[in-house]
């Protein structure tokens, strides 16, 4: 099978399409022929191993060879121990420990597969797994007459929290840069702000601040956020990620504020209530470009750039 690996840690120009033998699934694994997988920002920061912690498991050079963690396709064989899925099935799922997806076969664990609905397309639900379980549970809480900030909103995490602020009645603030500004409005946010020329910390108060990219002090955090409001951060640089943890957790509570790292929860249970909100038009998919498996560089570089418009899709088979 082809596959696209690395065996460094670097740029795009580190990775290269090899053929492998195809994997067998053994005791409740699940051999998927897959048909898309979405680009993360994870992808990203694993293909270059940085912050820090993307290099859990690998400290010098990757624990997985092949990128890729939101697949969607067909199951091609099942381990033994396997009793909810059989080959021809369609299913997707957040494939995060085993990763695999840039390939033409990927092995996953029966339990982060789903059976992907009918409605969508492959790629469609490729983008859902890890995107849109982050924005669901970065925006739970929100509701009627709250603020809500979510920095990094232009790309696939964003455009799915944007949506599902705004269906929860708050009034929503997008944070990306210049090129995103329109993308962000016609996805739903009430004001956007270019970080680049603005200090979107001045702004607010925000009841919730959803942060997809932390970098900033923890007090410019607690700044932005109103009294009794929440901070929520994914990802960004282990030294914001610890500042956030300690400083601001303390710093949080004594101003009636919270100051946190969001804990995000896996798993079908979790991104399938998603899955369902697409599925009856409650929620829009936004793929901006599609690759194929030749382009998986460019894939990454344009997530990794901030150059995405909602999710990138890279369709295999």
């Amino acid at each position: 099978m082809r596959a696209v690996v690395y065996d460094r840690y670097g740029p795009p120009d580190v990775l290269r399409i090899e053929n492998l033998p195809k994997p067998s699934p053994t005791g409740r694994q699940v051999l998927v022929q897959v048909v898309a997988t979405s680009v993360n920002l994870s992808d990203w920061e694993t293909l270059r191993g940085s912050p820090l912690y993307s290099r859990i498991g690998g400290l010098r050079s990757p624990a997985r060879r092949t990128l890729g963690s939101d697949i969607a396709g067909r199951v091609d064989a099942v381990g033994p121990a396997v009793t909810r899925f059989q080959p021809g099935d369609e299913v997707y799922g957040d494939n995060l420990l085993l990763k695999g997806g840039f390939a033409e076969y990927a092995v996953a664990p029966e339990s982060v597969l789903a059976r992907k609905p009918v409605a969508l397309t492959f790629a469609e639900a490729s983008t859902i797994p890890q995107a849109g379980v982050i924005a669901l549970q970065g925006t739970a809480g929100s509701g009627a007459g709250q603020r809500v900030l979510i920095n990094g909103a232009g790309g696939g995490s964003g455009a799915f929290a944007i949506q599902l602020a705004k269906r929860l009645g708050a009034e929503v603030t997008g944070v990306d840069n210049a090129g995103k500004l329109e993308f962000m409005r016609s996805v739903g946010a009430d004001t956007v702000i270019d970080y680049r020329t603005e200090d979107f910390t001045r702004s607010g108060p925000y009841d919730l601040i959803l942060d997809l990219v932390a970098h900033r002090s923890v007090f410019a955090y607690r700044r932005a956020l109103a009294p009794g409001g929440r901070y929520r951060c994914v990802g960004g640089s282990v030294s914001a990620l610890l500042r956030v943890l300690t400083i601001g957790s303390l710093a949080g509570r004594l101003t009636r504020r919270r100051l946190g790292v969001l804990a995000v929860k896996e798993g079908p249970t979790h991104f399938a209530p998603v899955a369902d909100l697409c599925v009856a038009g409650d929620l829009r998919i936004h793929i901006d470009r599609t690759f194929t498996l030749e382009e998986v560089p460019q894939a990454l570089a344009h997530v990794g750039e901030g150059r995405a418009l909602g999710k990138i899709v890279v369709k295999v088979n």
